[in-house]
């Protein structure tokens, strides 16, 4: 279902990010996350150099190393492309993260190491992202494991609600036929 037509508009900025999982050989999950942006004009930022339309302002790199518990082992960045010189001095912070859980607090992990001028704001977007491109990664693991205890996603959304159907249909044992919120 496409977006209603749009008012005349000119494109001044693109931001894309992708988020790519992949099973290691070795038990672990690599998460990357990439993040590119670009202006479609020309322009200059005083002191630090000139960009020509398309070329990228941002383009950062992460892949975060995570085990079966989504706890991080292993942390790598690239900041290929930044606009300002001391950006790339963000890039050592990030090991801070290794043994942080892709979970519940994951949030709130990146804000407590990375946070303000500890880190870099646009790797942490690109972090704070990254869980549940986790998450996604690693359900085939999950569909292979006991369906009698809730997922994490469990009334996390209107497709989980553990009244809805979807639970109905594939956590019949968690199924609450009831829903929820609802008072009586």
């Amino acid at each position: 279902m496409p977006l209603p037509t749009p008012k005349p508009r000119r494109l001044a900025h693109t931001r894309e990010v992708v988020y790519r999982g992949y099973r290691r050989e070795d038990g672990l999950w690599d998460i990357e996350g990439e993040l590119r942006d670009s202006k479609t004009v020309g322009f200059e930022i005083p002191g630090e150099g000139i960009w020509q339309p398309g070329q990228p302002l941002h383009h950062l790199l992460i892949r975060a190393s995570i085990d079966t518990d989504m706890v991080v082992r292993e942390i790598a960045v690239a900041m290929d492309a930044h606009p300002h010189g001391p950006c790339p001095q963000a890039m050592a912070s990030m090991q801070r993260m290794v043994g942080c859980t892709m979970g519940p607090g994951w949030r709130r992990a990146i804000e407590q190491h990375l946070g303000k001028v500890q880190g870099c704001t646009h790797l942490r977007e690109l972090l704070y992202n990254m869980a549940t491109a986790a998450y996604q990664t690693l359900v085939e693991m999950r569909l292979e494991g006991d369906r009698s205890e809730p997922p994490a996603h469990l009334g996390q959304c209107v497709a989980w609600d553990p009244a809805g159907p979807v639970v109905r249909r594939e956590y019949p044992l968690l199924w609450t036929g009831r829903r929820t919120g609802a008072t009586d």
